[in-house]
């Protein structure tokens, strides 16, 4: 049986697809700023979708295209289940984009994103 802390959690069950958490909009504003300032040209919520297998696929949170050209995945976590990182680590083997895992730092730590690089690609 589960403990009641992850009941808990999968009670409040996923978001529709398009549909953002808190730390998922937070983000995509950090994006737009990151758009208007140059750093990047473009970006998408759910905006692709990888097959890493029959029947099973990953959707990273953002695709994103920096100013140089360069296509990453960006994962966007408050915490991180294990599904959610075997599927992150299986996609950066199988695809030539760069895989991000972010976080959101703590305001008494400055504030901001964590950016982890995931795979070969980083």
């Amino acid at each position: 049986m589960q403990g009641n802390a992850q009941r808990r959690m999968y009670a409040l069950g996923r978001l529709k697809m398009g549909e953002r958490n808190k730390t998922e909009q937070a983000y995509e504003n950090f994006l737009q700023q990151q758009l208007t300032l140059g750093m990047v040209v473009w970006f998408k919520f759910e905006g692709v979708k990888l097959r890493l297998a029959d029947n099973t696929f990953y959707t990273p949170d953002f695709a994103v295209m920096r100013a140089n050209g360069q296509m990453e995945l960006h994962e966007v976590k408050g915490y991180m289940q294990e599904d959610a990182n075997v599927k992150i680590k299986v996609a950066a083997e199988m695809y030539p984009f760069r895989f991000v895992i972010v976080r959101s730092r703590p305001k008494k730590d400055g504030g901001g994103w964590n950016v982890i690089g995931v795979g070969n690609g980083n």
